[in-house]
């Protein structure tokens, strides 16, 4: 699990199970995008995704409006989906662009700052794009992961 911002993290499935990682940075929502799990205290949203699918228009809103109303209310929260590169990145993107009004390929370069592992599948790009209404060529997506790698 890392922190994109003070308020906003990025995990893995497997640390939607680390309770006291949870309490430790103090997680009082989370959108799940690989199973289910509920703990007293934690707001959940689960959405089923797979990686390789595009996101549903529907649901992919569903999720970014529950991460800023959570923000809004205060909570830190967490996004976590299988690994915690893909489609979980790709939330926390959306999330920064309507948050912050940053573009998508600003919002990924923030992002690999924190972790460099971070990379949206390439439908997974695809949807965000269509999406936002922005063209940025899944190559410019590339160049920045690798220039972060090295």
């Amino acid at each position: 699990m890392y922190p994109v911002r003070p308020w906003l993290f990025i995990g893995k499935y497997r640390d939607t199970h680390n309770l006291p990682g949870l309490y430790a940075h103090r997680i009082k929502a989370m959108l799940e995008l690989e199973e289910l799990e509920q703990y007293p205290g934690i707001h959940t949203l689960y959405i089923p995704t797979e990686n390789d699918v595009p996101f549903s228009l529907k649901d992919f809103r569903r999720g970014v409006d529950f991460i800023l109303l959570e923000h809004h209310l205060g909570k830190n929260v967490l996004i976590a989906s299988g690994a915690g590169i893909s489609r979980a990145v790709a939330y926390a993107l959306a999330v920064l662009k309507e948050e912050e009004g940053l573009s998508l390929l600003q919002a990924y370069t923030l992002t690999l700052r924190q972790e460099f592992k971070a990379l949206p599948h390439p439908v997974i790009w695809q949807s965000l794009c269509k999406f936002y209404g922005e063209n940025i060529p899944y190559l410019e997506v590339l160049r920045k992961y690798n220039k972060a790698r090295n």
